[in-house]
């Protein structure tokens, strides 16, 4: 290991060991402190003598978030709000008899924020509304960022149910491109996020073809970071989500719900939490489970074979042991079993079913494909907090995270068969994903600064065993017939004659493993350790109307590739108090580290003579393992507070990555593996509108552009690649523009329409990359042509060639030629003039024009509908209440794709209109 390797590491230990002793030995503070990522407030109320104030109300809202949280002081006056997301808050005090009290308060560390209301003697009494005023609504912080509190997302109509957490972050940050399957694209990457829960880091994939996610019940806030990220923050930083969970701590009272729903697709949910505690112990309890016939996006807009269920359980456990020291602990376990969606090229699938070795070999129906799929995971993250003073506290987070994925072929594995462009091989995998770790690190609050430092350790066991065979009898045959053309059956090279000849592109080595010519499954297992260490100080100055935010992250990456990398941090905002403006610029450098899914399969794979030709390897990368890149990204924003009623934030981001990641996809599986770019240029721009509660109706709109440039060549990874031309390309995910608008209204008043309220959400998507969709424009016209492959000829006019797409996927791309609609059945012309050529699903360059990186084929645009209604204690009872509520996603039954053929992600169709109904009881 180099010298900065063992630095870092005496490093570690040394922060460490300091820090416990430290904690150890200072003084005792006064009140508890939060764990993690959350903060607290504490205070003691108190009248112009000095006398304590019982009964007072202590209320702590943020109007851009929807936090609104209410206490009520003890018998000696004090109070403790807790859990509380990093962020600025209103503090409003009120007791009978008192004037009301207001402060402003920051809550930005783990130490607690302490105050000493004092309230004056009212000669009447009056009524508390809060509005925020032009000053509330702006944050003096220089890291562009979006916080939303579950009093405002409960009431958000999400597209997927089976992965609710992907689908709020997409429909509340800005910045986001989204993809089938709970994936988000997040400012320009392919999925470089990072969740940080209650502390601890996951950087591993959350959509659901990877992973089960937290359930968002569990949640009781969020922020999400997409500026510069903060020095404590590595690994993946495009995006940040900083998930705060419930607690049960100080509910002296039993308190829950019960929910159940039905909808669509034979959606059925069930869902039970439970919160109770006392002043220095707590416990929150979450069970959830649901069953559905479309479980994943499909390749059809219609729904086949495409059922699932997953089950959760979440449970976050309190202790204070002192007022020093407390104890949180996080358990989480979650189940997931689905069907891999199948498309009409999928039913009743023609195959060998005897003599595949002979010159007559016999074709039949094997049925139709069944692929599925199970995932298991579990979490177990206990925190220990020491309060070190009334300015310090000392955190230790230690965890350990499991994914066990399995993928299970068709019974019969020639099911599996599919489009020679798609799928050629039965696969099964079983693959796991260990990850455990500690990170200590203590916070410091004093005068203008707000100070962490910290240390983490990282090990991640990757275990991969994965099976492929040969189901489709053309390829790899050893013989062809007089126009080139492979022919199905004959066992070697040396049994072609007569009508047939040797195939010059047959590879002997695949002979054994080929299922339709009497072979058997390849088999190969990996294995890798993957280490990191971290070191990180950090720092936020406050001083008058100014915040500068500075730190440094060090990392050291020790896996199947290594790499150390020193990554500054700064940023600086001003805030113009007279007009309501906040002006603020950042850097950051940042370790990118490859994803850990499929990991060894993509180092190894394309040097292995059977796999490579299996995992469509491209030239020159069978000898290279994916490494870490670095990136330096830059950052320059603005907030305005136009009234008290409406605040715009927006930034403009430049990224410039070495060594850009991304994901190839064997076949139509949801198996995907990482592959590295030599770099990327990522500029664009992020907005955000709110509108704070006015009157019971609020409002946000999120907005982005993002141009994501990559550059060739590919120097990693498995997996069929795009960027053959060698000149720069956008990836699949790059989306000139998206947005989402939500609105949401609450009847407060009237005997019938007290507690009615309705959200509703537009979503304006104006379409990913297509780059396997055919257009016109020879590579002789342009060398960056995005077209070379389905340029043709007819009858000496310029033509789009067809024939590599099944009738199936062209009636996926809904691709028209002269009028004429290609349907599952019946496929268009091999040929099409260009001129008559055209799509209703995907926007085609006009003939001559497509271009890799100025104007490749896209995904046409599309407007989705979401919205959902609902009554809160339908019966009026103090106890039990009752809540209703109606969903319908997708109202407008808009028929659109997220994506077709990517060589990242396939194909998939949006959610047709669907709708749900929901009972909640309260207690």
């Amino acid at each position: 290991m180099p010298a900065f390797g063992a630095i870092a590491r005496t490093s570690f230990a040394a922060v460490f060991l300091f820090s416990c002793q430290y904690a150890l030995n200072a003084e005792t503070a006064a009140f508890a402190a939060q764990s993690g990522n959350a903060g607290t407030v504490h205070g003691t109320v108190t009248d112009p003598t000095g006398a304590v104030i019982p009964g007072a109300t202590a209320r702590l809202v943020n109007s851009i978030s929807g936090l609104d949280r209410t206490v009520t002081s003890d018998a000696t006056g004090q109070f403790d709000i807790g859990n509380l997301p990093f962020n600025t808050y209103k503090l409003i005090i009120s007791a009978p008899g008192f004037q009301r009290f207001q402060q402003s308060l920051d809550v930005r560390s783990s130490v607690a924020v302490s105050v000493t209301p004092v309230l004056q003697i009212s000669a009447a009494t009056s009524t508390v509304t809060v509005e925020a005023s032009s000053g509330d609504l702006v944050e003096n912080d220089p890291t562009f960022h979006t916080d939303v509190d579950r009093d405002l997302f409960i009431k958000v109509p999400l597209e997927s149910q089976s992965s609710s957490l992907s689908s709020l972050v997409t429909q509340t940050t800005p910045g986001i491109s989204a993809d089938s399957n709970g994936l988000f694209h997040g400012l320009g990457d392919h999925a470089q996020n990072s969740f940080s829960v209650d502390g601890q880091s996951i950087t591993d994939q959350q959509s659901k073809v990877f992973s089960n996610q937290i359930p968002s019940n569990s949640i009781q806030s969020l922020e999400v970071i997409s500026g510069a990220p903060p020095a404590e923050y590595g690994g993946k930083t495009s995006l940040v989500i900083v998930a705060t969970t419930r607690s049960g701590q100080g509910v002296t009272k039993p308190t829950g719900s019960f929910s159940t729903s039905y909808g669509s697709f034979g959606t059925a949910t069930a869902n039970f939490d439970l919160s109770y505690g006392r002043k220095n112990w707590g416990n929150f309890l979450e069970l959830d489970g649901m069953n559905t016939g479309r479980f994943l996006d499909p390749q059809e807009f219609a729904v086949m074979h495409d059922k699932g269920n997953e089950e959760n359980f979440f449970d976050r456990v309190d202790y204070t042991f002192t007022q020093a020291d407390s104890l949180h602990l996080n358990l989480n376990y979650s189940r997931s079993w689905f069907q891999n969606p199948n498309a009409y090229d999928n039913l009743s699938v023609q195959n060998v079913v005897a003599g595949g070795s002979s010159a007559t070999p016999v074709f039949d129906n094997v049925g139709n494909a069944d692929q599925r799929s199970q995932i298991l995971t579990f979490n177990i993250a206990p925190t220990y907090t020491h309060v070190v003073s009334n300015n310090s506290v000392f955190n230790l987070t230690t965890y350990v995270r499991k994914d066990q994925y399995h993928y299970y072929p068709s019974g019969n594995p020639l099911a599996d068969r599919g489009p020679a462009n798609l799928q050629t091989s039965s696969i099964a995998q079983t693959r796991s994903l260990l990850n455990t770790g500690a990170n200590a690190n203590i916070s410091y609050v004093h005068g203008v600064h707000t100070f962490k430092a910290g240390a983490e350790y990282n090990s991640t066991f990757l275990r991969e065993g994965d099976s492929l065979g040969i189901v489709d009898p053309f390829y790899n045959a050893p013989c062809v017939d007089t126009n080139g053309n492979p022919v199905a059956g004959y066992s070697s090279q040396s049994a072609c004659a007569g009508a047939v000849s040797a195939n010059p592109n047959y590879l002997p080595v695949l002979s054994p493993w080929d299922l339709t010519r009497n072979g058997g499954f390849y088999h190969y297992a990996g294995r890798a350790d993957i280490k990191i260490m971290s070191l990180y100080v950090q720092d936020q100055i406050k001083a008058g109307n100014w915040t500068a935010n500075a730190g440094i992250r060090g990392d050291i990456y020790n896996g199947l590739s290594s790499a150390q990398q020193a990554q500054p941090r700064v940023g600086v905002g001003y805030n113009i108090k007279r007009t309501g403006t906040v002006l603020s610029v950042s850097y950051a450098r940042s370790l990118e580290t490859p994803f850990n899914e499929n990991l060894v399969l993509s180092s190894e794979g394309c040097a292995d003579p059977v796999l490579s030709p299996l995992l469509s390897c491209s030239p020159g990368v069978a000898s290279n393992v994916p490494a870490p890149g670095y990136r330096n990204e830059f950052h320059a924003g603005i907030q305005q507070a136009i009234g008290r009623h409406l605040v715009a934030s927006g930034e403009y981001i430049w990224k410039y990555t070495h060594n850009a990641f991304d994901f190839s996809v064997l076949g139509s599986t949801p198996i995907t593996f990482p592959i590295d770019w030599h770099n990327s240029k990522i500029p664009g721009y992020a907005l955000h509108l709110d509108v704070p509660e006015f009157r019971h109706f609020s409002a946000y709109s999120v907005m982005s552009s993002v141009a994501a440039r990559f550059f060739p060549p590919q120097v990693s990874g498995a997996g069929a690649t795009v960027g053959q031309t060698g000149l720069p390309f956008r990836i699949d995910h790059d989306e000139k523009f998206n947005q989402t608008t939500h609105l949401q209204y609450t009847f407060a008043h009237g005997r019938f329409i007290k507690g009615f309220w309705g959200g509703f959400n537009w979503r304006y998507d104006s379409g990913q990359v297509a780059g396997s969709a055919p257009c016109w424009n020879p590579i002789s016209h342009d060398p960056n042509s995005s077209c070379d492959g389905t340029t043709t000829m007819l009858n000496g006019q310029p033509a789009v060639d067809l024939s590599q797409l099944t009738a199936d996927q062209q009636f996926q791309a809904g691709l028209i030629c002269n009028g004429q609609r290609a349907t599952p059945g019946h496929p268009l012309p091999a040929a099409c003039l260009a001129s008559e050529f055209s799509s209703s699903l995907i926007s085609i360059p006009a003939p001559g024009t497509g271009n890799n990186d100025k104007a490749p084929p896209r995904i046409a645009p599309r407007n989705l509908f979401d919205t959902t209604v609902g009554k809160d204690n339908i019966f009026n009872t103090d106890h039990y209440k009752v809540d209703m509520n109606l969903t319908a996603v997708n109202v407008t039954n808009t028929y659109a794709l997220y994506n077709f053929l990517s060589t990242f992600s396939g194909t998939h169709y949006v959610t047709p209109r669907s709708l749900t109904a929901k009972v909640t009881v309260n207690f």
